[in-house]
């Protein structure tokens, strides 16, 4: 083990973007704006809440202005949302966004389909995105799509991921992100990526994006845990994938991660009875079941810190 467990982490909740972004049934803002109560109420302390992308493009995102006019502030809450150009930063400005999150993807024909544009070309725009919503005041998390594997590519190089990680911190992000955009990250590859990035971004906080797409997603959660990673993104029920990558599939579940982490000792601040409530109800906003586990068990909670069982 490179470095001890710690005793708690932060989860990093995408259900709102990530995880509704390919869905059909589009949700209404007040349905939105009750799932970040919820979610809130459940303990939650960290959400993305939209990202601003062209609602042609991404319909579930058209209402983002009224969710961000409209969202409640709670102390200790950080909310965030995704950029994807100079419009949608300006358009995050005028909705006072404290945290944005600005990406790049390791792979050529991943980073065509998702912003048409080249690799060399979407990072020249993210190091301007991020000076900009920098001098604005916003705080910004610095991201690498796909920075364990391409479904469209396959393998993606670590030394290139390593060195959009060099760009980025010329700039000194507030925060960084490593993507397993399309699902295809395992430990070895975990291991290998944190060790090289870790030589270059000094103690700058990292955080890692799971999708469960090969259904590795907590044994790689393990992985990084053991390289020090504390910050970890997890969408409501199993929600989410990228539009732009054929058969992907879902974030890993935050009920499912909070589960683990409460039976190894890792406080996330997360109430668990309250989080599967909370999926449950969303479940049947949604009309379908999710993939989460836990929240499907006949009986399960939590209780001094270890699951036990509950009648429901």
């Amino acid at each position: 083990m490179v470095n001890p467990l710690p005793t708690d982490v932060i989860l990093h909740e995408v259900v709102l973007r990530d995880g509704i972004q390919t869905e059909a049934k589009i949700l209404k803002t007040e349905e939105k704006l009750k799932l970040i109560e919820q979610l809130i109420e459940s303990g939650v302390r960290r959400i993305e809440v939209s990202s601003f992308v062209n609602p042609r493009l991404v319909p579930q995102m058209a209402d983002a202005e009224k969710l961000w006019t409209n969202v409640k502030q709670h102390a200790g809450v950080l909310y965030s949302a995704l950029i994807l150009g100079s419009k949608s930063l300006e358009r995050a400005v005028k909705c006072r966004v404290p945290h944005v999150g600005i990406f790049v993807s390791a792979s050529e024909t991943h980073s065509r389909k998702n912003s048409n544009r080249t690799i060399a070309e979407a990072q020249t725009e993210a190091l301007e995105l991020i000076e900009k919503a920098k001098t604005a005041g916003m705080e910004v998390r610095a991201g690498v799509m796909n920075a364990f594997g391409c479904a469209y590519e396959g393998p993606v190089p670590v030394k290139q991921v390593v060195q959009l990680i060099k760009e980025y911190m010329r700039l000194e992000p507030d925060e960084l992100c490593l993507a397993d955009t399309s699902g295809m990250a395992n430990p070895l590859l975990i291991r290998e990526g944190m060790t090289r990035v870790k030589d270059v971004t000094r103690d700058k906080p990292i955080a890692l994006h799971f999708h469960n797409t090969r259904g590795l997603g907590l044994v790689n959660v393990w992985e990084a845990l053991q390289q020090g990673v504390r910050i970890f993104d997890t969408s409501l029920g199993g929600l989410g994938g990228c539009p732009f990558i054929p058969g992907a599939r879902g974030n890993i579940a935050t009920e499912d991660t909070v589960h683990m982490f409460h039976e190894i000792g890792i406080s996330t601040g997360i109430d668990m009875n309250r989080i599967i409530e909370t999926s449950l109800e969303f479940e049947k906003v949604m009309g379908k079941e999710f993939s989460a586990a836990v929240s499907h068990l006949p009986n399960i909670g939590i209780c001094n810190g270890q699951s036990t069982l509950r009648p429901r």
